[in-house]
């Protein structure tokens, strides 16, 4: 404490009498009194080091920015931290994230660790093993800053891996099910009709499950919207030539909340059992690792496999996963089946009031999410030994004069499954995510993906236009009513980060011009070099006929931005011209996949084109609902 005396009242000194200075010229200014707290005041050592990291800030924001072609090749993505050695063989070892060999050969490439850390783990007694449970530094940044590096890998690599991987021989006498991810915000799926193709003659697939994802961000439009929407996903894949035995059944769910997890499980368990492998196909974003992840910890893995296997990297970012990522299935035996039963029985016997505070906690978190949500639990869970305390009572004594000392860590020891448990084991895989062609996402940075990919449930935004008018969505849309006899309402479907504006035909280019890399219009963003790079808006005529004032006539689907679903008087016809980026796709979705959505609205604000906006309530699966909302 005397030792400590000394700085703490140069501090309080430096501080008593600078706060005055600061308050004086504040009030002498007029500007806004700022308040400095004592325990935030920098050290001069470090406001040395924060005035010369400024300055190289504002020197390199003062630079000559190199350019960039336009493409894939331009996102901003964060460059690869820590030195190579390229005299270091590859290790042989899969990243727990996403597949790739571990090595540290080269930054740009899948899989890099950084040299010093690589040796770190590599070089211990284990050897090579030690890199056991290690993520790259792609997986590390992408999980807990967001950041996406630069990496050489063209789309043309996730398709070989999918097709060989598929093309594996069979195993266990039986080909694998193929379960088939897409996300309904994107229907028609692209990557859908590639599927047949995709598997080939000399691929013995068994079946193929098609899960519908993403279904917790949709809004109930009207009762019995699920049944809509799956009969949706029935009608695409039948127009991608997937119907009659290879299409075994067609779910709904939400990886991310739960929604339908369960009832996939038990769908998984009593049709497929435990035959064969299981692969998990899809396009980039569809949800494949996070729909891996649930599994992981649900009824249909190994009850040790959430200690053994670890999670796969999930990001907003197109192409997480880079190879094969596998847990083992469990076999269904009938016990299993019923005791699970019981199970699912009398959770759907409790009420919300009913489940423990960090059930409660974690209930409403989802709820926050998505308007669908699932409570996913576990029958067959391993008993975990109480931890023992390591008392040392060395450690508690120490003289005034030194500091308290911290024993090192000791590491965790990781969980392997033994040969009897996986000689025979089926295996879950997750692969990697084909890319879609002709989509927005292919042009946007790091930032932009962030605010264009929805991820809380979308709130529909309505608004009733006049002939004349113009819809903006952000920069990345545009539909114009030119010509029609009355308004016609126009809902918004998108993320609720993406700003919508109205304008009129006359002033629509120049507000495109003038907005569209500022915070009006919000993404593109970046300036004026952003959008020399960015491709211009091309347009596509669009006419509908209206079939009333409560059901929307078809959706306007602007790439994977979003779409815009239009509602007009019966009979009336309506001309319309859509835009979007050149070199990506606009379709016109008839049926629309939310007929009824812009009955989902307040009432109308005043002396403006758009309604209040109106969030219907969530809705909790497998839990007994009480009279009071």
């Amino acid at each position: 404490m005397q030792r400590l005396a000394p700085a703490f009242l140069g501090r309080l000194a430096r501080a008593q009498s600078w706060v005055p200075v600061r308050w004086r010229r504040a009030a002498a200014s007029g500007e806004e009194e700022r308040f400095v707290f004592l325990e935030y005041e920098p050290e001069p050592s470090e406001a040395a080091a924060a005035a010369a990291a400024a300055a190289a800030a504002a020197a390199a924001a003062a630079a000559p920015r190199r350019e960039r072609k336009p493409g894939r090749e331009w996102r901003e993505r964060a460059p690869a931290a820590g030195r190579p050695d390229p005299s270091v063989p590859p290790s042989g070892v899969s990243c727990s994230g996403c597949g790739a060999e571990l090595q540290c050969r080269d930054g740009a490439a899948p899989g890099f660790v950084p040299a010093e850390k690589y040796r770190s783990l590599s070089e211990g007694p284990a050897g090579a093993a030690g890199l056991q449970g290690a993520v790259c530094q792609r997986c590390w940044l992408l999980a807990h800053h967001g950041r996406a590096l630069r990496l050489r890998l063209p789309p043309e690599q996730h398709r070989l891996v999918v097709s060989a991987a598929l093309r594996r021989p069979q195993r266990h006498g039986r080909g694998p099910l193929l379960l088939y991810l897409l996300d309904v915000l994107e229907l028609p799926d692209p990557v859908l009709p590639q599927l047949p193709g995709l598997m080939g003659p000399d691929v013995p697939a068994a079946g193929v499950l098609v899960v519908g994802n993403k279904v917790d961000l949709l809004p109930a439009d009207s009762p019995g919207y699920l049944g809509r929407l799956r009969q949706q996903v029935v009608a695409a894949c039948a127009q991608a030539g997937l119907h009659g035995a290879p299409l075994v059944d067609v779910r709904l769910v939400s990886a991310k909340t739960g929604f339908g997890l369960e009832g996939l499980v038990s769908r998984l368990q009593r049709s497929w059992r435990c035959a064969g492998d299981v692969y998990l196909l899809g396009a980039t974003n569809s949800g494949k690792s996070t729909l891996f992840n649930s599994l992981l910890c649900s009824d249909y893995c190994k009850s040790r496999a959430p200690d053994a296997v670890d999670r796969a990297t999930v990001s907003p970012w197109p192409g997480t996963t880079l190879n094969l990522l596998k847990f083992p299935i469990i076999n269904p035996t009938c016990d299993r089946i019923f005791r699970r039963q019981e199970r699912l029985k009398e959770e759907a016997t409790k009420t919300e009031d009913q489940l423990s505070s960090e059930e409660k906690k974690y209930l409403n978190h989802l709820k926050k999410q998505g308007y669908l949500v699932g409570r996913v639990g576990r029958t067959f869970q391993r008993q975990k030994s109480s931890p023992v305390v390591d008392f040392d009572p060395d450690m508690l004594s120490y003289s005034i004069d030194e500091d308290p000392r911290h024993s090192p860590k000791k590491q965790k020891e990781r969980e392997e499954f033994t040969y009897n448990e996986v000689k025979d084991a089926r295996w879950c895989f997750d692969t990697p995510g084909i890319v879609k062609e002709n989509c927005v996402l292919n042009l946007l940075t790091e930032k932009e993906v962030k605010l264009v990919l929805p991820t809380h449930a979308i709130v529909p935004r309505t608004f009733i236009l006049k002939p004349g008018m113009v819809l903006f969505l952000a920069a990345l849309g545009r539909v114009d009513y030119l010509q029609g006899e009355k308004p016609a309402w126009f809902s918004v479907v998108a993320s609720n980060l993406l700003p919508v504006h109205i304008s009129t035909l006359s002033n629509a280019d120049a507000v495109y011009e003038k907005h569209a890399d500022q915070e009006l219009l919000k993404v593109p963003m970046g300036g004026e070099e952003r959008m020399k790079e960015f491709p211009p808006l091309v347009p596509q005529d669009i006419t509908l006929k209206g079939i009333g004032t409560t059901e929307a006539v078809a959706d306007i689907k602007l790439s994977s931005a979003g779409w815009v679903a239009v509602t007009a008087h019966a009979e009336e016809k309506l001309l319309l011209r859509a835009y979007t980026p050149k070199g990506t796709a606009l379709v016109v979705r008839e049926p629309p996949l939310l007929p009824y959505i812009s009955t989902i609205r307040g009432a109308r604000i005043p002396g403006t084109a758009a309604y209040r906006t109106k969030k219907p309530p969530t809705l909790v699966e497998n839990l007994k609902t009480t009279g009071r909302r």
